[in-house]
């Protein structure tokens, strides 16, 4: 029996969307699904398939938590930071905006990016830079985030951003420079969501972890609700 897990599948189609629809920015976790190298990589084993005669179909899986669309909990980038199940609910479920940045591929997007897009009294700001265009296929010169970005952003109340590239730092950062300010200001992160064809605006997030003790992060199933 061919397993789906490794069957060519097409993406989600994004469409403009009316008040009310729910838009998918998580990319499809499959085997293919690239991850930071040397990190490991989705696989999804059959154990057993209605298809084959068994009673029930029945699948184990392995992969990093920093999986395609993921949440960061700040143990993954600070020492005594919160573990996942000890992140508030709330940060991932409201209102948010989404924003985008041109030109940002091999740069950090600085608040000279975002100058006039984010209102006072923002709490989530989702960040399209579409320098990470497919999921399936790595590339090292993704946007990043600039460390004054991060507390520009939180001086205007938002505790949550989230970007669609593998990481707010450089692929080859080891000091983790953006993490760092994202710890020391108490905002929150998502990274790996998926935004092409999406516009700029106000919606409202959905992007809710799994509830694992002690993890540094966990994939989670973003959508926006336009408002």
């Amino acid at each position: 029996m061919n397993d789906p897990a490794t069957a060519p599948r097409a993406g989600p189609a994004r469409t403009a969307a009316s008040a009310g629809t729910l838009i998918d920015i998580s990319p499809l976790v499959s085997a293919r699904t690239a991850v930071f190298p040397g990190d490991t990589a989705f696989e999804r084993r059959t154990l057993m398939h209605v298809d084959d005669g068994h009673h029930i179909s029945l699948s184990a899986i392995s992969t990093t938590v920093h999986l395609g669309a993921h949440a960061d909990a700040p143990i993954h980038y600070g020492k005594g930071g919160r573990t996942l199940e000890e992140q508030p609910l709330d940060l991932y479920v409201g209102p948010c905006r989404v924003v985008r940045v041109a030109g940002a591929r091999g740069r950090a997007v600085t608040a000279a990016d975002l100058a006039g897009k984010v209102p006072f009294g923002t709490e989530r700001v989702v960040i399209a830079t579409g320098s990470f265009p497919d999921p399936e296929r790595w590339n090292d010169d993704f946007a990043s985030i600039d460390p004054d970005l991060v507390g520009w952003l939180a001086t205007r109340g938002v505790r949550l951003v989230a970007v669609d590239t593998p990481s707010v730092d450089q692929a080859t950062s080891k000091d983790l420079p953006a993490h760092a300010a994202f710890l020391a200001h108490d905002v929150s992160i998502i990274e790996g969501v998926r935004l092409e064809g999406v516009a700029e605006g106000e919606y409202e997030l959905i992007a809710l972890p799994l509830h694992l003790e002690g993890a540094d992060a966990s994939p989670v199933r973003a959508v926006l609700r336009p408002r």
